[in-house]
């Protein structure tokens, strides 16, 4: 499970993530990243966590479909969140692929997207 602090939760934050933030797609899924832009050098002001949030539609499948997938991504997010930036948020949308893809799958995609999003590599 995503712990407390690093779980996105306002329509605000997910709204300014996808929209001012970059995106990478992925066959299974595209994630938008949006850097932290709070200066941790700044006196009385301390870096947020990293938070992440998951948008999973109804195209992907029923709820019990949607709410498998939600918990994958969120235990495979648990794992990732510490290499993101502070304060930085993201939003993992899932595609209709999603529904149907294993675990190591996932994990694959969600990797080359933040991969990418963080500038470890081209596309």
């Amino acid at each position: 499970m995503l712990p407390t602090d690093n779980r996105l939760r306002r329509r605000e934050d997910f709204a300014t993530a996808v929209r001012r933030g970059r995106r990478a797609g992925r066959p299974l899924l595209v994630v938008h990243l949006r850097s932290g832009s709070t200066d941790p050098h700044v006196p009385g002001e301390s870096a947020p966590p990293p938070r992440a949030g998951f948008v999973v539609s109804k195209a992907v499948g029923g709820a019990v479909v949607r709410n498998t997938v939600k918990r994958r991504l969120r235990h495979l997010m648990r794992d990732r969140v510490t290499l993101l930036p502070p304060g930085s948020l993201v939003v993992v949308r899932a595609l209709p692929g999603a529904a149907d893809a294993d675990s190591a799958r996932l994990a694959r995609d969600l990797d080359a997207a933040l991969r990418r999003l963080l500038g470890g590599g081209a596309r």
